[in-house]
């Protein structure tokens, strides 16, 4: 065996024991261990209300007219002609076009009384846990730009996301695991992974996708017939090779950094296919969770191992489900996305509550924009649905000292565009720091020649969220 150990590290070329990091296990390895050394941890501004985060993404643009801001109005003029004062923000908004009414009844759930569109037959259970939030804009009206605004704060994307900032403010829980997660749809979100990009912040801070299909992280397992003595025999002279090497070359950071993310490395798979194994979890919860179900079952695995995640210590989480970008039939796109979350998301939050968790976690569900009150005749107008809106969009937060119970802000009378409580989405992403103990204004990078934020800059924390 110890011959095979010595041939194992023979083979490998100076490139591939230095550099060969680049997927699996051991680049996932690489950024934790950078992290967990503390190389760029801030510390919190101020005390916190919530230690760590679940991001829900809702791809596509979910309608907030048809989940959870009910426009009356509509039905009164469900296929007059609507005419756009102003100037036209895409081709979308061109033609006739013609008011369109919810094909969903709302009712008034929960002893708060908050607006949920009758599809929700589950999360309808966990409203008073939940503040709605309605007066939310953003910038872009397409899909890449926007994704970019809401998760990195520019729309042109090559900055860091949400999750980057907020582990390179906080660090992470847990040494053994990254401190940013994503979990994504098989097809990456429009704009693919610059959506959690670390931007300019070291690398370590990048979040780190767990794959939906097949093995969830590559070369998480040793190869076969080597045991972990072998793995420890092959660290241990590895280790030895290159810290002559290094001698040499003191002033060669990453050197010493790469020969301490095999060790990494090597406690991960310790640590890791414990998370993601679902088998301990009880039948009950997995049936909660719409696990076992070809219409849950995909986010219902997510939600649940986002709560086994940010159990474990891992800061950040975010999960996509898509695609919410509904311009033709919106009754039966969105009827059929809101039945895939619903059960799914409603566990998680129950399950969080249950555990003690709910309250210093915040939890965070929104698209990239809204939809308009209008659509323009296709189909032969039966398939009403709606176009892209920036002016108008819905988002909710749960848990991390969030005003449970409560709808903040509102829209005009057709949903065309927020009223009350407006607020650029940059003061979103202010008060989703300051919920986690950071400040924006204190939380910043210098690059190319300024210091540099998340709000891009500076934006107001909303009070009226917190509470």
């Amino acid at each position: 065996m110890k011959s095979r150990t010595r041939n194992l590290v023979a083979n490998l070329t100076r490139r591939e024991a230095l550099y060969g990091l680049s997927g699996g296990l051991g680049s996932l390895a690489f950024s934790s261990m950078l992290q967990a050394e503390g190389s760029s941890q801030q510390g919190v501004h101020h005390p916190a209300k919530a230690k760590r985060c679940i991001f829900l993404m809702m791809e596509g643009g979910p309608s907030h007219i048809d989940t959870f801001d009910p426009k009356p109005e509509l039905a009164k003029r469900h296929l007059q002609k609507f005419n756009r004062s102003g100037e036209k923000e895409s081709a979308m908004s061109s033609g006739e076009r013609y008011f369109v009414q919810s094909p969903f009844d709302f009712l008034k759930a929960g002893k708060c009384g908050a607006d949920v569109s009758a599809e929700w037959k589950h999360l309808k259970e966990r409203v008073d846990d939940m503040c709605f939030y309605r007066g939310c804009q953003v910038e872009s009206v397409n899909h890449p730009t926007a994704c970019y605004h809401v998760n990195t704060g520019n729309r042109f994307g090559g900055d860091p996301a949400v999750g980057a900032w907020v582990t390179y403010g906080l660090g992470s829980l847990n040494d053994n695991l990254p401190g940013f997660v994503v979990l994504p749809r098989t097809s990456y979100p429009q704009g693919g992974a610059s959506n959690w990009s670390n931007g300019y912040l070291p690398a370590d801070h990048q979040g780190t996708p767990l794959r939906p299909e097949g093995s969830p992280i590559l070369d998480l397992h040793a190869p076969a017939g080597i045991t972990r003595k072998d793995q420890r025999n092959n660290l241990d002279l590895l280790a030895k090779l290159n810290g002559k090497h290094f001698k040499a070359r003191p002033d060669r950071g990453e050197l010493d950094a790469r020969m301490s993310s095999y060790e990494l490395a090597y406690r991960m798979q310790m640590e890791v296919p414990g998370i993601l194994d679902l088998k301990g979890e009880s039948e009950k919860t997995k049936e909660a969770y719409g696990i076992g179900d070809s219409k849950t079952d995909s986010f219902g695995r997510k939600c649940l191992l986002a709560r086994r995640l940010v159990e474990k210590g891992v800061r950040f989480v975010q999960a996509y489900a898509g695609n919410w970008d509904s311009h033709d039939y919106i009754e039966r796109a969105h009827g059929s996305l809101i039945r895939s979350v619903d059960k799914p998301i409603a566990a998680l939050l129950g399950d969080l509550k249950e555990r003690g968790l709910l309250e210093d976690t915040l939890v965070v569900w929104c698209g990239e924009f809204g939809r308009t009150p209008d659509n323009g005749i296709r189909g032969g107008g039966a398939s009403y649905g709606r176009d892209h809106n920036p002016k108008a969009m819905t988002m909710w937060f749960a848990g991390g000292g969030t005003k449970a119970g409560h709808t903040i802000g509102a829209t005009d009378e057709i949903g065309a565009e927020a009223v009350d409580c407006v607020h650029h989405v940059r003061d979103v992403h202010c008060t989703w720091l300051n919920l986690l103990g950071l400040d924006d204004n204190k939380l910043t990078y210098f690059h190319a020649g300024r210091h540099k934020q998340l709000s891009q800059f500076g934006g107001e924390v909303i009070g009226d969220l917190i509470a």
